[in-house]
């Protein structure tokens, strides 16, 4: 569900010819996904 909004948030704003409110490039999307993979592990081990 939470990819489905994502992409018809993606889909608005290009519509709209606003900018993404999120990093442009893959590795700014990863670097997301790092810091959240990253908080969940020290949740399980703390």
């Amino acid at each position: 569900m939470a990819t489905l909004t994502g992409l018809a948030v993606g889909v608005l704003f290009s519509f709209l010819k606003l900018p993404l409110p999120a990093p442009p490039t893959l590795a700014g999307v990863m670097g997301i996904v790092g810091m959240f993979v990253g908080f969940i592990i020290m949740n399980h081990i703390f």
